[in-house]
């Protein structure tokens, strides 16, 4: 049960720093934005894939680059 709050909570900060760090305005409610730093986390994690689970500074890094990737590729497709 923890693991899946976890989740929400560094989901939620990714998506977040995600899109404050994206040029212009991205239009997303919070949950969109919980999904977006979840995905974010999940495609830095298939990119780099390392294997570790412990929290880093550069994990973190990576997940707001795969998130801000991800809505750069919803902007190009939508």
């Amino acid at each position: 049960m923890l693991n899946i709050i976890g989740a929400i909570v560094s989901g939620l900060v990714v998506g977040a720093l995600a899109r404050w760090f994206y040029p212009g305005e991205v239009d997303i409610g919070w949950i969109a934005t919980i999904l977006l730093g979840v995905g974010g986390a999940l495609l830095a994690g298939l990119v780099t894939s390392r294997g570790r689970r412990d929290f880093s500074r550069p994990g973190c890094l990576a997940s707001v680059l795969g998130a801000m990737a991800l809505i750069l590729i919803g902007r190009l497709f939508f």
